[in-house]
This record gives C-alpha cells, structure tokens and sequence, in this order.
C-alpha cells in the first residue's frame, strides 16, 4: 500500500520540472505557479488516497499515463493562470495541451492491454478530462465570450446538483461516446485558444462542442431521472 504513497509523490515531484521548464521559456505569475502546484498536489493526493482505499498495490502503467497528462494539465493551468495578468504565446499553451489530449486516447488502451483497467484509473482520467475543459473553456472566454465557461462548468454542476439530489449520484451506465464528447470539446477549445481561426468560426466551433455537451450530460440526466422515477414508482405502487 505504501508503494501506492510514495508513487504518487513521486508523480509530484517530478510535475515540478515542466514546471520550471515553462517558467523559463514563458515567465510564469506567481498565481500562475500556485495554481498549478496545486493542481498537482491536490490532483495526485486524491489519486493516492483513492487507490489506497481500493486496495491496490501498485500505481500501475495506466495511471502513469494519466499522470503524465496530468502534469501537463498542471502546466496549462499555470499558464492559462497567468494569462490573466500577463501576456502568454499561445504556442505555449497548445504545445502542451496537444499531447494531453493526445494521450488521452493511450491511457485507456494500455489499462486494457496491461490487465490494470479500474474504477479509480478511470475516475482520474475523467476528472483529469474534466479540468482540463475548465482550464480551456476560462482562457477561451476572452476570445468568445464567458458563455463559453459552460462547457469547463458543466460536470462541476452536475457533481453539485448531486449533493443536493441523491438520486442524482447513481451509478451512470457506461458510454462511449462520453470519451468521444470530452475529446471534441477539448479539439475545439484548444482550436479557439490557439489564434487559428477567425472570430466567427471561433464562436461556431465552441457553440457546437458545447452543444455536443448538452446533450450528452443531458442524456444522463434524463436515464437517473426516468430510473428514480422507475424506482419511486415500485415503492409507492400498492
């Protein structure tokens, strides 16, 4: 178990180099290298503690792959974070965000080859999935528009909808095209954020990534509800 531990701090100490790699070649803000340390503290604690209660032995060849993309994450947040303050080559950013998208097809097939798929490796991967829209969504918001945030929000507020709506939390069945979805939506706001296209494509590929989240969390939304409905009928039935 303490394998697991010491694995994951590892994956932080290691984080920190492309860290102050970036800081070197693009001057980071002090919000900058906060936000995106902790990022990689907190991201890779919760892994930690997480397959520690699971009982694994090992980090495994899977979760290093997300790792991986998490520590790029974390530097994409640095920089995103310092684009609020000061200037920030786009290049920068879409060097980074590119492979992590990349290496979001890789993690999921090596758990396969490698026998070590599991409930946690894929939780670290969405949620890594998710961020990363978050961190995407709040850089494009200044060429776009805030609307944009709502598609980096949307999985936030739809955990949040469950802590005030336990029937919300259910176990969703598994779906491909959630995997596909997240990808779109990450192509296009990294297609936004690089400068390529010009402003009303801009707007036409966010609007359409975010409509591609709409209705996939909206499909989810109407299965728990029609199997809590299903549910509250057969308690209620005489």
């Amino acid at each position: 178990m303490a394998s697991v531990q010491i694995r994951g701090l590892v994956w932080v100490a290691i984080g920190v180099i492309p860290l102050v790699v970036t800081a070197v070649l693009s001057p980071l803000s002090l919000g900058g290298w906060a936000a995106g340390a902790l990022y990689l503290i907190v991201s890779t604690l919760l892994v930690s503690i997480a397959l520690h209660r699971s009982g694994a032995r090992r980090f495994g060849p899977a979760n290093a792959v997300t790792a991986t993309r998490s520590m790029l994450i974390a530097v994409a947040t640095a920089l995103v974070v310092t684009s609020f303050t000061e200037p920030v080559p786009a290049t920068a950013l879409v060097s980074l965000v590119a492979p992590a998208l990349a290496l979001d097809a890789v993690d999921g097939w090596v758990a396969r080859r490698t026998g070590s798929e599991s409930a946690v490796g894929a939780r670290f991967d969405m949620e890594a999935d998710a961020f990363l829209l978050l961190v995407l969504s709040a850089y494009d918001a200044r060429v776009v528009g805030g609307w944009i945030l709502a598609i980096g929000l949307m999985r936030y507020v739809f955990v949040a909808a469950g802590w005030l709506f336990p029937w919300m939390r259910r176990q969703l069945p598994p779906r491909y095209w959630r995997k596909v979805v997240a990808a779109a939506c990450g192509v296009a706001l990294l297609l936004v954020a690089s400068g390529l296209l010009p402003s009303p494509l801009d707007v036409l590929v966010g609007a359409a990534a975010l409509g591609l989240l709409l209705e996939s969390f909206g499909r989810d939304v109407i299965w728990l509800i029609r199997v809590n409905s299903s549910r509250r009928s057969l308690v209620y039935s005489p």
